[in-house]
């Protein structure tokens, strides 16, 4: 199974960019910048990696992003994620950036998505996996702030496909954000939102109603109202789930309790994604080995899990159906 997993095509849908900061290249990174690091090591990075919740994991994530100053920094981390994801046979990736995070550390916009728009066209070009940026908000700070960085992002729309809601979830529901996910929709961006993950049933619900996203981001707590559940399948509104992530922060308490199956089984249209790697222990891979493990799929499962990644995509029908089509060729030839 692990090898059929390694070899499948796939594409990946959640994963924050600066949650692929590896040790090593945090501490390069900070050596050519200058920066002083509350770690001296790779290995004292990693044991601040053992958090409990998803606030002690935000508190060591900004610490590794202070390293990102200069362009290079954002390109040079961009590229080692997609070349990662190259290695793992993803096809296709959309990746979430943060820049608030950057620029209340008075780093400018255009730094951020400059660098990462570069390593995405040369990954293409280099490797032929093909990715776009969503522009994230930070939860946490207020709606003035996310009204200024969409003013910044609609200057790129031709290289930010959507826009989308992170960080802290609890007592921060997408209904906060309403005005500027409205304002991002008549800019011509498509939406989606973290909700569900250590946040209530009804902040998807809000998501949906409230923010009109096109997919979900974790939303693993819609198994808690049976109404949301039967409505995300008949909708066919997308779930891009985080094993290892849930795992690591104690969404749930062992991957056997994973709700993942049985989303599956209520037809619900689920994606296996990476989170923050560097932090939670796994590519993409490595969340499809886990949850497959643990949950017993068969290779049916991992086909149709496969299939949703790209069904769940904001590429073209016809490159849906192009990648698709590479899934079906790579089954066939496994007999």
């Amino acid at each position: 199974m692990k090898s059929f997993i390694g070899d499948m095509p796939k594409s990946e849908l959640h994963l924050h960019i600066e949650g692929t900061l590896e040790p090593e290249l945090m501490l390069k990174i900070a050596g050519r910048n200058s920066i002083d690091l509350k770690y001296r090591s790779v290995d004292e990075i990693k044991a601040a990696y053992n958090f409990g919740d998803l606030q002690d994991f935000l508190d060591v994530y900004y610490e590794g992003a202070k390293v990102l100053v200069k362009e290079r920094d954002f390109y040079d981390l961009t590229m080692a994620y997609l070349e990662k994801a190259h290695q793992q046979n993803v096809l296709h990736a959309e990746i979430f950036f943060d820049p608030q995070t950057h620029t209340k550390r008075g780093i400018e916009f255009k730094t951020v998505i400059n660098g990462i728009c570069k390593a995405i066209d040369d990954a293409e070009e280099k490797m032929g996996i093909t990715s776009k940026p969503i522009m994230c908000f930070l939860r946490d700070l207020d709606e003035n702030s996310a009204l200024e960085t969409l003013e910044e992002g609609l200057k790129y729309k031709d290289c930010i496909i959507a826009v989308g809601l992170d960080s802290a979830e609890i007592d921060n529901p997408p209904s906060k954000f309403q005005e500027v996910f409205d304002g991002a929709l008549k800019g011509g961006f498509l939406t989606v939102a973290h909700a569900g993950e250590e946040g209530p049933a009804s902040y998807i619900w809000e998501a949906i109603k409230l923010l009109h996203v096109s997919r979900i981001d974790h939303g693993v707590h819609a198994v808690d109202d049976k109404s949301l559940v039967e409505y995300l399948a008949q909708k066919r509104i997308p779930l891009t789930v985080c094993p290892l992530s849930n795992l690591k922060l104690e969404v749930v308490k062992d991957l056997k309790e994973h709700p993942l199956k049985s989303l599956i089984d209520e037809g619900v249209v689920v994606t296996v994604n990476s989170d923050d790697p560097a932090y939670f222990g796994g590519y993409v891979n490595e969340n499809y080995v886990a949850i497959s493990e643990a949950l017993r799929l068969g290779k049916e499962d991992i086909v149709q899990l496969a299939k949703n990644s790209f069904n769940a995509s904001f590429i073209s029908e016809q490159e849906k159906k192009k990648f698709i089509s590479k899934i079906d060729e790579y089954v066939g030839s496994k007999g």
